[in-house]
């Protein structure tokens, strides 16, 4: 800023009432590849405003040359144009109307002008700079005479100016591979703020040949040079005799070697002694500041606006997308297609890189990249993960390329920032069950029985009956797995068991559920048997009996009601006495024996009764 000297303990005695509004500088777009980077621009500025003090008044337009090589593609080109006030939000270049896509202000709050604003806008503009190429390009229609016309704290401060710059990102065959940052914002460094440094990170500097960097500043005077340096890695850096080390914002141009860029600079300086191969950060530092030879602190007030560094950095740098989730019906598996990215990189991503996915940021599966992923090439790849059961049916699925399943990964990337993607899954739960009435049947034995389960066809509507399906117990319905494929005659495996029905709709099968429940039926008891060995009819067969009533007790009396034998369910009557002294095993005569059959069942009374065994 230009104000009369004064006394530096008057000026650091009024330097709290200065106050800075500002939009940080940051990082607007890397590019990576055999990339390089020029730029064109002009002052609105007649005169230096420090110089003639009586200037306050901008130039209609101003013309400034492109010429790029030959073979050179470009990639992109951006406009910036600046100038006192709150902005003039629209220009014409080469009579094509611009309108900004970004602005920038800066707010300086002086003691004695008040608030005096400064802006800078944006407009992307590589279709118009593609089809006219080379040619000089001619900015007009920049008005801030109204600013300076209605607020003449401008002039008096001399900080009156406009002016405008074009940079173009350009490929080219012929290059190294590079990696182009251009860092974009407005901020203000004078005798309050004095200083700002920039740090990049995740570079890997294999060659420091052709490393440069590159600014856009406003309001800078060759006559305020107290304490100007641009500094990389604590080196402070000069281009003389344009750019001398002291003053670094001094209305210069170095693309076209000129000093007359009044009230702006356009500089580019090489910083290959001031980086090392191996380098993975860099530490850009601007300042603005000292005292004079009479211990007076003077300042000049500059505006930065953009910084662009050119580094052969070769990295690769992984993204990560998921293409699509398959979320099956009643089930905590799921299957995630997914895609591994290395697009803006300068080198190939290696295989082998790991993979984590997360669930809530819980681990829950991990896996890793198959092959070298070429700058600009992609895989796919696909996984199944189990959705642990703490996890609920809602949650996020997060799946992070470069992550060995801590957080941590193993490669350096150009972006270490941009490994994650992210995804709400929803998972299916299964549903409220419809029961459907139990089946009843005779046990067979072992509480076993045999069951049509197409009679509960009746209760279900449906129109194909392929689309139902039996299953022996949930598991296997949800797997779809062992299904019952004859249903007339099923036969239990206990008592009660529970068969499950799916029925098939356009989203996930309805599910029925029914018991079949075995009963103890009456035993039928038969009026004789022959025990003659011919394999037929050769004991007593009570059907219905034995692995049914098992914990039943026969008892057989001879005509004279003496009790020969005694059976249960592992001992069945074959025409033998098992009681009495002398009768153990003998062979009963033909004749006609009673029986006593009690079932030790609560349902059914002793049984009584006849039986005739003939030989």
């Amino acid at each position: 800023m230009k104000i009369p000297n004064i006394l530096l303990y008057f000026i650091l005695f009024i330097m709290n009432l200065f106050q800075v509004h500002a939009q940080d500088i940051s990082l607007y777009q890397q590019y990576n590849g055999r990339i390089n980077y020029t730029a064109i621009g002009n002052t609105l500025n007649e005169f230096e405003n420090n110089i003639l003090q009586d200037f306050c008044e901008t130039l209609a337009s101003s013309s400034a040359e492109l010429n790029t090589p030959e073979t050179a593609n470009i990639i992109a080109a951006y406009l910036y144009w600046a100038g006192s006030g709150e902005g003039d939000l629209e220009v014409s270049l080469n009579n094509n109307n611009i309108t900004a896509e970004e602005t920038y202000t800066v707010d300086y709050h002086d003691p004695q002008q008040g608030t005096l604003t400064y802006f800078s806008c944006f407009a992307d503009i590589t279709e118009i700079v593609s089809n006219l190429g080379n040619t000089n390009y001619t900015l007009s229609d920049l008005d801030i005479s109204e600013t300076l016309a209605t607020n003449p704290g401008y002039c008096s401060n001399r900080t009156n100016f406009a002016g405008w710059s074009i940079y173009v990102i350009y490929e080219d065959e012929s290059l190294p591979i590079n990696q182009v940052s251009l860092f974009q914002g407005l901020e203000i460094i004078n005798r309050v703020v004095q200083e700002k440094t920039i740090v990049i990170d995740n570079l890997n500097v294999l060659d420091n040949d052709g490393a440069k960097i590159g600014f856009l500043a406003w309001e800078g005077d060759s006559d305020l040079n107290y304490g100007e340096t641009l500094q990389i890695n604590g080196n402070i850096i000069s281009n003389p005799p344009l750019n001398p080390a002291d003053n670094a914002f001094n209305g210069t141009n170095t693309f076209t070697n000129s000093s007359t860029f009044y009230n702006g600079d356009l500089d580019v300086y090489d910083i290959q002694n001031n980086i090392a191969i191996g380098d993975t950060s860099l530490e850009i530092k601007l300042t603005t500041g000292a005292t004079d030879d009479f211990g007076v602190f003077r300042a000049d007030l500059i505006i930065l606006n953009n910084i662009i560094t050119v580094l052969n950095s070769q990295l690769p740098d992984a993204t990560i997308v998921i293409d699509e989730v398959y979320i099956p019906c009643y089930s905590r598996d799921i299957e995630v297609d997914y895609s591994v990215f290395n697009l803006n990189s300068t080198e190939i991503l290696p295989a082998n890189t790991p993979i984590a996915f997360y669930a809530n940021n819980e681990l829950i599966g991990q896996s890793n990249t198959q092959f070298d992923i070429a700058i600009d090439d992609f895989e796919t790849g696909s996984i199944l993960l189990n959705i642990p059961n703490n996890i609920p049916d809602n949650f996020t699925l997060s799946v992070v390329v470069d992550d060995t399943g801590n957080g941590n990964g193993i490669l350096i990337e150009l972006n270490e920032t941009n490994n994650t993607t992210t995804e709400n899954i929803q998972l299916i739960p299964i549903p409220d069950i419809t029961p459907l009435a139990p089946l009843l049947s005779c046990d067979i034995g072992f509480n076993t029985a045999t069951f049509n389960l197409s009679s509960q066809l009746n209760f279900i509507e449906y129109e194909d009956i392929n689309n139902i399906q039996f299953y022996p117990d949930l598991e296997d319905l949800l797997i779809n797995e062992n299904q019952i494929l004859i249903l007339e005659n099923y036969q239990s495996t206990s008592n009660a068991q529970t068969i499950y029905i799916s029925q098939q709709t356009e989203t996930c099968p309805k599910i029925f559920q029914f018991k079949l429940l075995t009963e103890n039926c009456p035993p039928i008891i038969p009026q004789g048997f022959s025990p003659n060995n011919d394999g037929v009819n050769d004991w007593f067969n009570i059907q219905g009996l034995y692995d049914i009533f098992e914990k039943h007790e026969l008892q057989i009396y001879n005509r004279y009601g003496t009790l020969i034998f005694v059976g249960n369910n592992n001992l069945k009557w074959e025409g033998k006495a098992n009681r009495g002294l002398n009768n153990k095993d003998k062979i009963l005569p033909v004749g006609t024996y009673f029986y006593v059959l009690n079932l030790n069942d609560p349902k059914y009374k002793i049984m009584t009764g006849w039986v005739y065994l003939n030989r």
